[in-house]
């Protein structure tokens, strides 16, 4: 059953984009953007800067990345390049990666390998004298979950980046909905380095974008960061550009209070975080409807 009140959600998603920025009852920091690209030049321009400064410093700077949105890698690896900055002292821990129905890796290309993506997105286009040594890129594997787990407790997390799912996942930290095993807020708050099934909506999900809504070539199962590990950074910015998958995770996440129906909520509790959407994304169409009447919402 759902936990968030029909009437206030219907309430939030009326609220139009323009006002959002601005809205007295927002819960956390919100930025509204015009377009992806602006987004993702953003996005990177965020994550270099730090870099910068962290290089300055002369020290590690350790951040934990995800696979979308999309749109910041083209300008990531251009500002590298093109301002000559070195990648030598950045860790990364890398979100989440989707697995078989047996809890194996898929097929190196398997449109749904993340590591594939990333490796030829985020680290292909880096100048070979600037990228990320590779003993300091941290896939998600089944094999592996103690190593990285012990890698993370090592040091703090300086950036957690990434984006967020239907239900408000933060990387595959997905919204638990199975009948026999309920988790309440704390558990959702210490949940660590894990495998597990994915929910039918996050397949169902992930097949209309990637294969015409043919979910039977989703993966089904995924391995994760929990969100007690990306809660842990001292910073944490999420981006959406992907519109109307996110349109009403993101007005939940803006005005609910925490709940594990949407783990994206719990962002609200961090003292350094941050939501950015372009336009498409925080234009709910009921915002544009105000003539609808739906059902369950007495209006």
């Amino acid at each position: 059953m759902s936990e968030i009140d029909r009437k206030k959600l219907y309430e939030w998603c009326q609220i139009p984009a323009s006002e959002l920025e601005s809205h007295a009852e927002l819960k956390i920091p919100f930025q509204l953007v015009p377009t992806s690209e602006a987004m993702g030049e953003l996005m990177a321009r965020e994550f270099v800067e730090d870099i910068k400064l962290t290089n300055e410093e002369g020290r590690m700077y350790r951040a934990i990345v995800p696979c979308g949105p999309k749109a910041w890698y083209a300008p990531f690896t251009r500002m590298i390049n093109v301002e000559n900055v070195s990648l030598k002292r950045l860790v990364v821990f890398h979100m989440d990666e989707c697995l078989d129905w047996e809890g194996k890796l898929l097929a190196r290309n398997d449109p749904y390998n993340f590591r594939t993506f990333m490796e030829e997105h985020f680290y292909g286009g880096i100048q070979p004298e600037l990228a990320v040594p590779k003993e300091q890129r941290f896939f998600p594997e089944p094999d592996r979950i103690k190593e990285i787990k012990a890698a993370i407790a090592e040091a703090p997390i300086d950036l957690t980046l990434g984006g967020y799912g239907q239900d408000g996942h933060v990387a595959y930290n997905q919204t638990r909905r199975h009948p026999f095993s309920r988790i309440d807020l704390e558990q959702l708050r210490q949940s660590e380095l894990r495998v597990q099934e994915n929910n039918h909506d996050t397949i169902i999900a992930l097949a209309q974008r990637t294969y015409g809504s043919a979910y039977q070539f989703v993966p089904p199962m995924s391995i994760t960061l929990g969100m007690k590990e990306c809660l842990s950074a001292r910073k944490i910015r999420l981006y959406s550009d992907t519109g109307a998958w996110k349109q009403t995770a993101l007005r939940v996440a803006l005005f609910s209070e925490p709940t594990v129906e949407y783990p994206i909520t719990l962002l609200q509790e961090h003292p350094d975080a941050k939501i950015t959407a372009t336009y498409e994304t925080a234009n709910h169409p009921i915002s544009e409807h105000p003539e609808w009447q739906i059902r369950g919402v007495n209006v």
